[in-house]
């Protein structure tokens, strides 16, 4: 009885320390079982290809991914590539020069096209690269051939020259309209009656994207390398769009993907957030934005 008396307070406190802890994230398997940072960590270092989905705009997301890259530079000792959605693949000699110091931060700036938050959420990362001469992937399509094709379909892609073929995917890209992701663009965009030539070119035009992300991950990595590539999450969500093609080519690559939620309460997965990736990484609802 005294002991049960004694440990009444230790309770008491342990119980206002939790209600009072504000996390700025949880991590959670596809199944909704709670992970932690070095489980996660443990896991993804044993693939080939680590396909991080972000939330353009969310801080967490950005600090893990510079996290989880020093973490992995650090256990693949050498054999860590990073690969990025945010800068497409014509300015791959600029992202190179860049890394090995031949190109300075102004001049690769105003060349490279980096996105509005570049300077907060991803230029860190391009630090971190130099720094631990990790090699840089530029992936992403060229922006004005996906705009070519949300607007005239693939088929308008087939009179470029051979030089800027060599930006994209080998063409002809296949699109599975049955992906979930797919599937889900034309629900939105409605997919019905006289819009559905329009809405099928602009979900070419996310099939042109995924397919060329995954294309140079497999060009762009060697055996025993882990690429840990960063896209926003619809890119790998479910394990479709870039994993789909990624596993076209090659269906022994390993591939484990990370997914970024929001969420009002953080104290386990919502049910629509299950098997949406191998770790979902749950931020607040209300976190705050970097755009």
């Amino acid at each position: 009885m005294i002991r049960k008396l004694f440990l009444l307070p230790f309770l008491f406190a342990l119980l206002s320390f939790t209600a009072a802890d504000r996390p700025a994230y949880r991590l959670f398997t596809a199944v909704g079982k709670s992970a932690d940072y070095d489980q996660m960590l443990k896991e993804l270092a044993q693939a080939d290809v680590v396909l991080f989905g972000e939330q353009h705009n969310d801080p967490i997301a950005h600090w893990l991914e510079l996290q989880l890259a020093k973490d992995l530079a650090q256990r693949k000792a050498g054999q860590l590539v990073l690969g990025m959605e945010m800068f497409e693949r014509d300015v791959q000699p600029l992202v190179e020069q860049y890394n090995v110091g031949e190109l300075d931060d102004k001049a690769f700036e105003e060349q490279s096209r980096p996105w509005p938050n570049y300077a907060t959420d991803y230029k860190p990362l391009l630090q971190l690269a130099k720094q631990q001469k990790l090699r840089v992937v530029s992936t992403n399509v060229p922006r004005r051939y996906a705009s070519q094709v949300a607007k005239g379909s693939l088929t308008s892609l087939d009179a470029l020259p051979t030089s800027e073929k060599a930006w994209i995917a080998p063409l002809p890209v296949t699109v599975d309209y049955e992906l979930p992701g797919y599937k889900n663009m034309q629900a939105m965009f409605g997919g019905d009656g006289a819009h559905g030539a329009g809405v099928q070119n602009i979900i070419q035009a996310q099939a042109l994207k995924d397919a060329t992300m995954a294309y140079f991950i497999r060009q762009s990595r060697q055996p025993g390398q882990l690429m840990l590539h960063f896209n926003g999450s619809y890119h790998s969500d479910n394990h479709d769009g870039i994993v789909w093609y990624l596993k076209q080519a090659d269906p022994k690559l390993k591939i484990l993907t990370v997914s970024t939620v929001a969420q009002e309460q953080l104290g386990k997965l919502d049910k629509e957030n299950e098997q949406k990736a191998d770790y979902v990484l749950v931020v607040p609802a209300d976190m705050t934005k970097t755009y």
